[in-house]
């Protein structure tokens, strides 16, 4: 019989453990096979102990890619116009698969960060797409049994790192105002990656598309991304999250649909925050003819365009060489233009677009700024957010976010007594808050190698990401009944806070699940806090996925009933042709 471990060495995945030279501890990677038993009823939330758990198999490695409400058979069903067929279009029930999606053969722990934003193993996107079509831009380059990131992008060959300078001699990138970023069309995120030494986190996003596996390779890279796509819905972030806003060559037809496409970057951005576009048309006096179009019409395109952002009321800063900047009014006092009726400007799950403009808050003068005034970065972190301190967030006070912060500072050292992992720089980079509330979580690790997706589930009882966002955090909005835009593997470790109270008969245990193990990477960890009993559930299913978990005591003691599990998943992949057993 294997020795039983102490719970810090539990917490170790066995492989990490046996380059250690622990060769006790490497038994704890011994799993009993488990016979497939007949296909009992789903896990219900209420379900006895006594009732058997039904098994899930792995997943034919097809769906090693699996994205369930982005499947590209699944998207041709759907309107082709403005991209529709580009955006969540999520399965029914009966077409969901019951299985755990492996990672393709060969697949390897990602590089640690900082090493993993220039290299990524071969094996765990195996796509070579990239580095023929976009070959002179400097995207990405294969080489042996990984691929290397230069840095380059279609409007930077020369690298996101001088192209970024570029932009710091139009605005200041230096002094904290600037501290959150979106990129429309990111390919490969090296814009995002490159702010971040900068003291700048960007969210990400494009869709997934024919530039097969853009936003995969950004997150092997450790560099905060989503598949996403400006189309008919309203991107899932709150208005007034951004302090710049970002399209270099992104394919985004600026100028057509009642600009409507510009009218949802206004949204989301911040008062008195930036546009940067670069690309067509800009400088197209001297590109138009290795872009391929008339000069009439990449004029006539500008014209739009700029038509456009002044009926947003946006000033044009500057346009050098072949960036174009913006920036958005601080308040609407003096902008007479089409405003929304009363529709709420933070609701953005499957919420329509709109062609009228985002009213900002009321000020009383010209020189107030709407919502509040932020503090610079780093500052910003753990000033009240304006959101608060107005009282626009019902039942949450100033008194309230200070409790939080110290709470969180309490919650997340007891984490790393625990999991002695979750203290070491390298061992994780990508994290996931399931149900961030005022991204207390992330605030605790932002002096750490890591970044953290705070998600607040549209089923919470206040909406509070634009909070998070003033915090000069990131995150989006997202329901747990269905599943994330992103690609399998792009987390290292998931934490939960009373999520599972909070969908307990809203949707199946078993799917949100099956959901954390599709975007956790192998030898990855979760830390689940909740009610005891509901974390007995949960560790009696994830413990047939081949999970090494433990249900730990709250901080304040034996006697809370609320309890803590954690959780490290297995390593394994998909078999390899020549490991099958079955194969002539």
């Amino acid at each position: 019989m294997a020795p039983r471990l102490p719970p810090l060495f539990r917490l170790v995945p066995p492989r990490l453990m046996a380059k250690s030279g622990c060769h006790d501890c490497r038994l704890q990677a011994l799993r009993l096979l488990v016979a497939r038993l007949p296909s009992p009823p789903r896990p219900r939330w209420g379900a006895s102990s006594s009732e058997n758990v039904r098994t899930y198999q792995p997943c034919d490695v097809k769906h090693s890619e699996h994205t369930p409400c982005e499947d590209p058979k699944r998207s041709h069903r759907f309107d082709r116009r403005r991209l529709i067929f580009r955006e969540r279009h999520c399965p029914e029930r009966n077409e969901t698969l019951k299985c755990r999606v492996p990672a393709p053969p060969g697949y390897r722990n990602p590089f640690r960060w900082p090493t993993s934003r220039d290299m990524a193993w071969y094996a765990n996107v195996p796509h070579k797409e990239l580095t023929v079509e976009k070959a002179v831009q400097n995207w990405i380059q294969f080489e042996g049994d990984r691929f290397r990131f230069p840095g380059g992008g279609t409007m930077f060959p020369n690298g996101a790192d001088a192209y970024i300078d570029d932009i710091g001699k139009l605005i200041d990138l230096r002094n904290g105002s600037i501290r959150t970023a979106i990129d429309t069309g990111c390919g490969v995120a090296s814009w995002g990656a490159y702010l971040l030494s900068r003291g700048i986190l960007a969210m990400s996003f494009a869709p997934r598309d024919t530039h097969e596996a853009q936003v995969q390779f950004a997150l092997e890279r450790g560099v905060p991304a989503q598949i996403g796509v400006l189309a008919s819905k309203r991107l899932p972030y709150p208005s007034r999250a951004f302090d710049m806003a970002h399209c270099s060559r992104c394919l985004i037809p600026w100028d057509l649909f009642d600009g409507i496409y510009l009218i949802e970057v206004d949204r989301v951005l911040r008062p008195g925050g930036y546009w940067i576009l670069s690309g067509p048309p800009i400088n197209w006096k001297n590109h138009w003819s290795g872009w391929q179009r008339t000069k009439e019409d990449l004029s006539a395109e500008q014209t739009r365009i700029e038509n456009v952002a002044k009926s947003l009321c946006w000033k044009k800063l500057v346009e050098k060489d072949d960036i174009a900047i913006w920036q958005k009014p601080i308040n609407h006092l003096h902008c007479k233009v089409n405003l929304c009726p009363s529709q709420d400007p933070d609701k953005a799950w499957y919420t329509s677009m709109e062609t009228c403009l985002t009213p900002l808050p009321k000020v009383k003068d010209g020189q107030e700024i709407s919502g509040g005034e932020l503090a610079n970065w780093p500052e910003r972190l753990n000033t009240i957010p304006p959101r608060i301190s107005k009282g626009t967030l019902p039942g949450i006070t100033a008194e309230i976010f200070q409790r939080e912060t110290a709470l969180w500072e309490r919650r997340v050292s007891y984490y790393k007594t625990v999991n002695n992992q979750l203290g070491l720089p390298g061992r994780y980079r990508n994290l996931l808050d399931m149900n961030a509330y005022l991204g207390g979580f992330a605030a605790t690790l932002v002096q750490d190698p890591v970044w953290v997706l705070n998600v607040v589930p549209v089923e919470a009882k206040v909406n509070t990401l634009g909070a998070i966002y003033e915090r000069g955090l990131i995150g989006t909005y997202h329901s747990w009944c269905e599943a994330m835009s992103t690609y399998p593997r792009a987390y290292d470790l998931i934490h939960a806070d009373s999520l599972f109270s909070l969908y307990q008969d809203r949707c199946e245990l078993d799917d949100i699940l099956l959901e954390m193990d599709r975007v956790l990477r192998p030898e990855g960890s979760f830390i689940l806090r909740d009610d005891v009993d509901m974390l007995v559930k949960v560790k009696r299913i994830i413990d047939t996925m081949n999970y090494d978990s433990q249900i730990v005591d709250h901080e304040d003691g034996p006697l809370v009933r609320e309890k803590l599990l954690f959780a490290v998943k297995s390593y394994w992949t998909a078999s390899a042709p020549s490991d099958d057993p079955h194969t002539s």
